[in-house]
């Protein structure tokens, strides 16, 4: 296998899945956060009004199950965040912003909400 493909091959692959069933896969590079993901490729359904500062909510999606065990603790503050986004939280919910891309989250499905503001 050329260097190419292997580093290819480390990059995770995301899955955003609409309020409507339309689905996306993305290669999302190591180190950034699931919400510049969405953000820099378009994902309207993922605001980020507030750049990833975990200050404004409107980067709520919802991370498939399987996946829960592999994200980072959510910490007090997204905790409370989590509170005021505009479409009903689930225990699936997470702020895009506060999960950081790792090699884990290659299959990682994430569902996005019907609105966010």
């Amino acid at each position: 296998m050329s260097d190419e493909a292997l580093a290819d091959s480390r990059v995770p692959k995301i899955t955003f899945i609409t309020h409507e069933g339309v689905s996306r896969t993305l290669a999302a590079p190591l180190g950034g956060s699931l919400m510049y993901l969405a953000v820099s490729h378009g994902i309207a359904e993922v605001e980020g009004a507030c750049g990833g500062s975990c200050a404004c909510a409107t980067c709520h999606v919802r991370v498939d199950a399987a996946f829960q065990p592999v994200l980072p603790p959510m910490s007090a503050g997204e905790d409370l965040m989590l509170n005021n986004v505009a479409t009903s939280r689930t225990p699936m919910s997470r702020l895009a912003c506060q999960i950081p891309i790792t090699a884990s989250l290659d299959g990682l499905i994430v569902h996005l909400p019907e609105y966010q503001s």
